[in-house]
């Protein structure tokens, strides 16, 4: 954790398998697209518009879990009928649901180190939105393997797991046409 500390305020650090990986602060389409999906989930889902509160849904939650003292998933996700209540300090248990936002300096690092990760700490479901192909994949650990659930386009009807009871609409969520890559 020293390490971390030890960071100037101007970049996002994780420690991952004993790694300590640094990157730049997040660029304003990358959280703008984090965000808008985050907030038609966070209202679905937390607030219980489609009925019921079963998750908890965090933006950039710092998580100590699987052997790593910090990690940060652009979302994350962890059902209610697991934790009733918030943590006081951080979730030390992996999420059930985490999304990441790819972009030219995290595409990799998200799909080559995290993603084994989070299947090893047992992540249920890693969905990646890639907005330069303006897209979401949803895939699925079945017996510690990733499984691709499905990949749909900005203007598809999604309803993806673990929030199937939902329609979805990249496009509208996301909001694609506000940034230039």
């Amino acid at each position: 954790m020293a390490d971390l500390e030890a960071l100037p305020e101007t970049v996002r650090a994780e420690i991952i398998e004993g790694t300590l990986y640094v990157h730049p602060l997040l660029s304003p389409w990358h959280s703008h697209v984090a965000g808008g999906l985050f907030y038609a989930l966070f209202e679905a889902f937390e607030r219980g518009s489609h009925g019921r509160a079963e998750w908890w849904l965090l933006r950039a939650p710092g998580v100590q879990a699987g052997g790593s003292p910090e990690f940060v998933p652009d979302l994350a996700g962890w059902r209610r009928e697991r934790f009733p209540k918030l943590p006081s300090e951080r979730f030390t248990e992996a999420p059930d649901w985490i999304c990441e936002v790819l972009s030219q300096g995290t595409r990799s690092y998200d799909q080559c180190i995290k993603r084994p990760f989070y299947a090893r700490i047992g992540v249920r479901h890693l969905w990646f939105v890639d907005p330069d192909a303006r897209m979401l994949t949803v895939s699925e650990l079945i017996g510690g393997r990733w499984v691709e659930l499905g990949a749909y386009r900005e203007d598809d009807v999604v309803r993806a797991a673990p929030f199937e009871v939902i329609e979805l609409r990249l496009g509208d969520i996301c909001r694609f046409d506000a940034w230039t890559p």
